[in-house]
């Protein structure tokens, strides 16, 4: 799985800069934070179908490329205990993407999108809410899939017991219940909407 993702990303970075040494780092540097020993479903796993479902969609997307971006830096930086994953990660991104041929414009764009992952609330940028339902595209998958994304949460949060995790992971879910759509683009909504709050409702009842 990680050379495909290598593959994907040299040829996407591959289009702004030429520094070999440059595209090594910068891969090696995702590498290592995705392949934290923590990380059991924030991992290249979840990049991956992040991929796979923008891939689906590839032609309602204006800027492909950028999006990528996001979907590389987003969870770059990622802490259970952390409250500002997202905006760390954005810097990062922008800290990277400054080295290399690619506008200000574009930088500032996928700076918005990542920080966006945090509260996932439906945006004016079509190409950011495909982002936060490729994110999402999880929680209206079968129950089988869907239960194994709960136990990866739960190991990522085990340094909290049940007493302090129970209620939280309640409120997040209950959080995605209020929403008008979970879903924020036509193509995921009619996918997964259905799905993801019954099985949302499913999580809270044996919480």
């Amino acid at each position: 799985m990680p050379n495909k993702l290598n593959d994907i990303y040299r040829e996407l970075i591959s289009k702004f800069s030429n520094d070999e040494k440059l595209k090594l780092d910068y891969w090696q540097e995702i590498e290592k934070s995705y392949s934290q020993k923590n990380r059991k479903y924030h991992n290249f796993a979840h990049l991956e179908n992040m991929i796979f479902e923008l891939e689906n969609v590839k032609d309602e997307i204006s800027d492909f490329d950028a999006l990528l971006f996001s979907v590389f830096y987003h969870d770059i930086v990622y802490k259970a205990t952390s409250k500002d994953n997202e905006e760390k990660s954005a810097e990062i991104a922008k800290k990277c993407l400054e080295k290399i041929n690619i506008s200000n414009e574009r930088i500032i764009k996928i700076y918005n999108q990542i920080l966006a992952t945090k509260s996932h609330k439906k945006s004016d940028d079509s190409d950011t809410n495909f982002l936060l339902d490729a994110d999402l595209a999880i929680l209206g998958k079968d129950w089988n899939a869907y239960e194994n994304y709960v136990r990866q949460i739960r190991e990522e949060y085990s340094i909290y017991p049940d007493f302090l995790y129970k209620p939280g992971r309640k409120k997040v879910l209950t959080h995605f219940l209020e929403f008008e759509e979970i879903f924020k683009t036509d193509n995921f909504k009619e996918k997964y909407e259905k799905i993801a709050r019954e099985n949302i409702k499913r999580e809270i009842s044996i919480l």
